[in-house]
């Protein structure tokens, strides 16, 4: 008989609800039914079960709960302080001295860096990346522009080279691109997003002085967003230039959670590209035969981010918005979607545009500039204890499964798929969802192989394999190709 759904899980699926109690175990029970038994040549199967089950690792829970509202206050007031942050501000002896401009912010974040390694006995890097900007359409002369950044090398020889990536961006603007002198306070465009940086750093660098994580965490702060993404583009190009296992970058760019009228202060939103910026003529063609076009790598670094947020309480949950931007803005999570990496951005859930690139002033009542009054510390904090788990995660994970494939080689219900071990992974899991699923739905843990049919049909769904370490942890999900060879 050809395989068919059953209409309780159909049902379920359309609804966008996942269920609970009884009727989580019906849906279970009837998945288990579509299950190919355990074939001599293949993993082991258990039941299937819910994809949105929780699934926390008790180090990295523990972890996220160092994020500090407080702590984050102090940043972006400090952050603040330097009055002026433009890339084309002052980068002068005596302004670093009086506290005023981008290289006292430059040279302040790299001062807290070098705290935080101090503080875990040296597990941090603490490196710039500097380098000058030609004159263009925001610079109108030569400019010196510097990104500070951490290492938190993994612990693991096999992983270490392995990385994830936290971003937000150090320069501020007011109403002139071209003012380099007046007040640009920049508390939420983006000293939220460098703070969320920074306490990154901090809780998973002390985090580490406990236990190490097996990948590489790297902790950036750029300049020169405002002028093009110029910090944000050098960096990237270093990165693909050095052959970097770059898994994942989380950029955070606005997330102060706005405290004017309309803000949703329970969730922010998760932007990721869908068709690759790189994607050639020949891979647009292949994506649209295989209806993969909600598949990026960005798109499953979403799905992961979603899936963290459902197992650890970092008291905000992500809307995962499927396109690469807000319309009329640009974000350094597309310079690095322009180098071919998995790249999201997080914004808070509704901008005021009275607090962003605006002159610090008064009119007809309303106020003007991005101060910090309106800036929510504690949202900020919770976006942080997200992006915190999100990276200790994927850093204590397994390395993804290399080389999936779904067999194609005959006509049949049936789905088999294959792939090669991956460094640090104790299981597999299968996941899948309908075509017009926005998130993975169902998941089955394979044990002690690298192959595993299962009685779904691929013609019906999108299946991905992940590594499941000995903590628990998640790699993640890989979309297979067909194999239609023996």
């Amino acid at each position: 008989m050809p395989y068919q759904e059953n209409p309780e899980i159909v049902r379920f699926r359309s609804s966008g609800h996942f269920p609970t109690g009884l009727a989580a175990a019906l849906i279970l029970i009837a998945l288990a039914s579509h299950v190919v038994p355990c074939l001599a040549q293949e993993a082991s199967q258990e039941p299937p079960r819910l994809a949105a089950d929780r699934h926390t690792d008790p180090h990295i829970a523990k972890a996220i709960q160092e994020v500090s509202a407080d702590h984050i206050r102090q940043t972006i007031e400090k952050l603040v302080s330097f009055q002026n942050r433009s890339t084309i501000s002052a980068q002068d002896e005596e302004s670093i001295k009086a506290g005023k401009g981008i290289a006292a912010a430059r040279d302040w974040i790299k001062a807290e860096f070098e705290r935080y390694a101090k503080e875990c006995g040296g597990c941090l890097e603490v490196k710039t990346d500097t380098f000058t900007e030609p004159p263009g359409e925001r610079i109108s002369k030569p400019t010196e522009i510097t990104n500070v950044y951490a290492v938190l090398r993994g612990g693991d020889p096999a992983q270490a080279d392995r990385m994830v990536l936290v971003t937000g961006h150090y320069d501020s603007r007011n109403s002139d691109t071209f003012n380099g002198i007046d007040a640009a306070p920049g508390a939420n465009d983006d000293g939220s997003g460098t703070a969320v940086s920074l306490e990154c750093a901090r809780v998973l660098s002390s985090a580490s002085s406990k236990a190490k994580f097996p990948a590489t965490i790297i902790f950036l702060t750029v300049a020169g967003e405002e002028q093009g993404l110029n910090g944000s583009k050098h960096f990237a190009q270093m990165a693909k230039q050095q052959g970097w296992k770059l898994e994942a970058v989380l950029n955070n760019d606005i997330v102060g959670g706005n405290l004017g009228a309309g803000q949703d202060a329970s969730v922010v939103r998760v932007f990721s590209e869908g068709l690759p910026t790189v994607a050639t003529e020949a891979d647009i063609k292949r994506i649209r035969t295989l209806g993969g076009e909600n598949d990026s790598p960005s798109r499953e670094v979403a799905r992961y981010i979603a899936d963290v947020g459902r197992s650890y309480d970092a008291g905000v949950k992500p809307v995962l918005i499927f396109r690469l931007d807000r319309f009329l803005r640009g974000g350094d999570h597309y310079a690095f979607n322009q180098q071919g990496f998995a790249a999201v951005r997080f914004t808070e859930f509704r901008e005021d545009f009275n607090h962003q690139h605006q002159n610090v002033r008064t009119e007809n009542g309303i106020e003007y500039g991005d101060l910090p009054k309106f800036v929510d510390f504690d949202y900020v904090a919770h976006v942080a204890r997200l992006n915190a788990a999100t990276l200790a995660s994927l850093a204590s994970a397994p390395a993804p499964p290399a080389n999936v494939r779904m067999l194609t080689m005959n006509l049949e219900n049936d789905t088999t798929l294959t792939w090669e071990p991956a460094p640090g992974a104790a299981a597999y899991e299968v996941v899948w969802r309908a075509t017009n699923a926005a998130d993975w739905e169902y998941a089955q843990t394979i044990s002690g192989g690298t192959r595993a049919t299962l009685k779904v049909s691929k013609d019906n769904v999108i299946f991905g394999v992940r590594a499941v370490g000995a903590s628990g942890d998640r790699s993640l999900p890989v979309v297979p190709e067909p194999e239609s060879k023996k």
